[in-house]
């Protein structure tokens, strides 16, 4: 008969596999209570269809948590030293593990609760909000009364892991066999949780707490999809927001406030309203195109044909300016009005804030809306922002290879992904079985490093002076042949069309290598029926003005949240722009750009001085109020970040 210790033993891999699944289980619980605890949030979800896909997320995310916190434990049963296979190390396993996993448990059952309060998944910025907080261990205390019934089901499953434990059985003799088994072991054991933090064994970057948006619903499903532990985890040493406090509440709203009351009527007569094409471009600086450089490089043709005929016809701007300079900045910037400052958001500890977006807004006046990007759909976290802010659905270079109207993997740049010119003519054809009107938003990736471009128009578009210029001009082509081919469609005359580059790159020009020059880039917007008057405009746009704008061409007549202006009612002396680097925010308003460093002004310069030799701190009457709107903008982007405030109540 065997001993009571030796009851439930089984060999050492199949022990640490059975209790992991025991964690699984336990998870699972968690996350059932988090859902009927906050049940008036995401009861949606049980009519969607999508049940499985929040289940499928959630154990994604799981995953990657459990093999973070139990890679310990692993090391410890399995590690190939025969003097461990003692009674004393193997309790001292089996207290780690309950430790370890009481504390993961604890933290997800009681963000069932807290939830309620922040609307988000707790991550590493609620030690530095709340870290001073004398007051926080008696809430703590107090709703561990009110939720009594949280703790026993802690309790309850405290006792599924101990009873549940399975103790890890090793064979001593022969020492050969012994240390073989153990060392395999050990590896398959160390590659399945790496593979488990990362998220997968092919992915090129490690899951993110907004990748949590690719499996949701609705925007706000991410928290039921993530868990507490893998929030934490993921932004531990991840750079905070912090409040500066600088004004009052009842000042910062006088000074600035990126809540718009919005009065302007639509600007077209059209029964329909007008639908609504982005296009981010890629690596498209404003000092690639010729024609919005006349100023500042005189006789310069740049690498652009195509956009630069498109904007006799279009509204652009004298400045433009990134809010970012990543890909990954630029999306929140335009459709949600949302700048880069400090970290991206789409990478932050704080991107399961709520936030609204162009498609949530348009969404509410009947428009339907789609997101295309010629990468793999898990790609630099695009589609889960998307879907994030409303967008309804996503297509991506499995979809396109897919559809049998393509050339499927023959247009492949065996890099990124889809070749621009035939993925835009898959936008186009797409659009076309769209029902309108509709807001669609698209991402192009030729123009991007390692800078190739299709073997049939290397003879055509030559290097230019830097790698990235042939590029330029093959996407230019790819543009042109894509407003051709739109230009025959029933939809094309009743459309907006929003061309950005999503930052900029490389630069051969001084007047583009400075702080100001670093995001410089293009923003154009094109109406087809000519009822807006073309031409370059006096003022400053940015890439945060898109969503007013285009609310207000459309005419959204309800309150909405955007950092940015509607450019086409507001006068060039109130536009204004403002993006941040290495620690420096720089806002550009009127004549100047003033750099601050998050507590003073440290440069202050004409934005006509395009090599930044003259700084004039100290020296312009402007300098006062651009700090007051520097520093007001900062507050209010900081407080509503940590507030969980980027949307409209």
């Amino acid at each position: 008969m065997k001993r009571k210790n030796e009851r439930f033993s089984c060999p050492a891999l199949l022990a640490v596999a059975l209790n992991l699944l025991l964690l699984y289980a336990a998870y699972f619980v968690t996350r059932v209570a988090f859902f009927l605890e906050n049940y008036h949030t995401y009861k949606h979800i049980l009519g969607s269809g999508k049940l499985l896909t929040i289940i499928a997320g959630g154990f994604y995310f799981d995953t990657s948590a459990i093999a973070y916190t139990n890679a310990l434990y692993v090391l410890l049963v399995l590690l190939p030293l025969h003097s461990k296979e003692t009674d004393l190390w193997q309790r001292f396993c089996k207290g780690l593990f309950m430790l370890v996993n009481g504390l993961a448990l604890a933290v997800n059952l009681a963000d069932t609760v807290y939830f309620q309060f922040t609307g988000r998944r707790t991550t590493m910025a609620f030690f530095s909000e709340f870290g001073s907080d004398d007051k926080l261990g008696s809430i703590v205390a107090l709703e561990f009364l009110n939720h009594w019934y949280l703790v026993l089901l802690f309790v309850l499953l405290m006792a599924m892991l101990w009873v549940g434990y399975r103790k890890p059985k090793t064979t001593l003799r022969p020492l050969p066999r012994y240390y073989l088994v153990q060392i395999c072991s050990l590896i398959v054991a160390a590659i399945l949780c790496w593979a488990g933090m990362r998220g997968g064994f092919w992915d090129n970057r490690p899951i993110k707490v907004s990748t949590a948006n690719q499996f949701i619903v609705k925007p706000n499903d991410a928290s039921l999809i993530l868990n507490t532990p893998f929030s934490l985890i993921r932004t531990i040493g991840k750079a905070n927001y912090h409040d500066p406090a600088f004004f009052t509440q009842e000042e910062l709203e006088r000074i600035y406030t990126p809540v718009h009351l919005p009065t302007v009527q639509n600007d077209t007569t059209a029964t329909t309203p007008p639908n609504v094409v982005v296009i981010f471009l890629e690596s498209f600086g404003r000092e690639y195109v010729g024609s919005l450089n006349r100023d500042r490089l005189p006789g310069y043709q740049g690498y652009t044909p195509f956009l630069d005929s498109l904007m006799q016809h279009a509204v652009s701007f004298r400045y433009t300016f990134a809010n970012g300079r990543s890909s990954i900045d630029a999306m929140p910037s335009a459709l949600s009005g949302l700048p880069m400052f400090v970290e991206s958001f789409v990478a932050a500890s704080h991107s399961i804030n709520h936030l609204d977006g162009l498609a949530g807004y348009l969404g509410r006046m009947g428009y339907e809306s789609a997101f295309f990007h010629g990468a793999p759909a898990s790609s630099l976290g695009f589609q889960g922002f998307a879907k994030s802010t409303g967008v309804q659905k996503c297509w991506s270079q499995e979809d396109y290879e897919a559809d049998p109207r393509t050339n499927g993997k023959a247009d492949s740049d065996n890099w990124w992904g889809i070749w621009d010119e035939p993925f835009l003519q898959y936008f186009c054809s797409k659009m076309s079985d769209m029902q309108p009107p509709f807001m669609t938003a698209l991402f192009t990736l030729t123009s991007h490093h390692p800078f190739h471009i299709p073997s049939q128009y290397k003879d055509i578009f030559t290097e230019g002076e830097m790698p990235i210029h042939k590029c330029i001009r093959y996407t230019d082509h790819a543009l042109k042949r894509f407003f051709e081919q739109a230009s025959h469609k029933p939809w094309f005359q009743n459309t907006l069309f929003v061309l950005t580059g999503d930052h900029t790159n490389m630069s051969n020009h001084e007047e583009y290598r400075n702080t100001t020059g670093l995001f410089s880039t293009t923003l154009i917007f094109y109406a087809p029926n000519g009822r807006m008057e073309p031409g370059i405009r006096e003022g400053i746009a940015q890439q945060t003005d898109i969503l007013p704008t285009v609310l207000g061409y459309v005419g959204y007549d309800q309150p909405y949240f955007a950092f940015g202006s509607d450019l086409l009612h507001t006068p060039a002396k109130d536009t204004w722009a403002i993006n941040y680097l290495d620690g420096v925010y720089q806002y550009c308003k009127g004549e100047h750009v003033l750099q601050f460093d998050g507590e003073s002004t440290i440069g202050l310069y004409r934005l006509d001085d395009y090599r930044m030799e003259k700084n004039m701190m100290g020296q312009a009457s402007c300098q006062t109020q651009m700090e007051l709107e520097t520093k007001a903008i900062i507050q209010q982007y900081m407080s509503r970040m940590i507030e969980n405030k980027l949307t409209i109540e």
